[in-house]
């Protein structure tokens, strides 16, 4: 992993969720980079608003800071899996510059 990607310090869920409550979905943005991870089966189901309503409506199991300022937020998934987004927190918007989803246990111990 390149250590850009890589997460530098944790950040409490309550903190992040405070730091993005007053974005709402209009200034939440996916990038052209956003899905380009998956397969075109799961960008049938994979969509932006997904990804919107879990920022906005889900608690995340863990936030990170990676070491090239963008945010790694993870969220349960299913079957034992989660699903990582990784964002560009700006003042006035939110990129979402990928995700992917992953096992539990490739979780980083932070």
């Amino acid at each position: 992993m390149i250590k850009g990607h890589r997460i530098e310090k944790k950040e409490e869920a309550s903190r992040f969720l405070d730091r993005i409550k007053n974005y709402d979905k209009e200034v939440i943005y996916c990038t052209k980079h956003t899905f380009f991870r998956l397969s075109e089966k799961q960008r049938k189901v994979f969509k932006c608003e997904y990804l919107k309503r879990l920022l906005l409506e889900e608690e995340p199991i863990l936030v990170g800071i990676q070491y090239n300022n963008n945010y790694a937020v993870f969220y349960d998934y299913k079957e034992n899996r989660v699903i990582r987004i990784m964002l560009d927190i700006k003042p006035k918007e939110i990129q979402i510059v990928t995700f992917y989803i992953m096992d539990r246990n490739k979780i980083p111990r932070l």
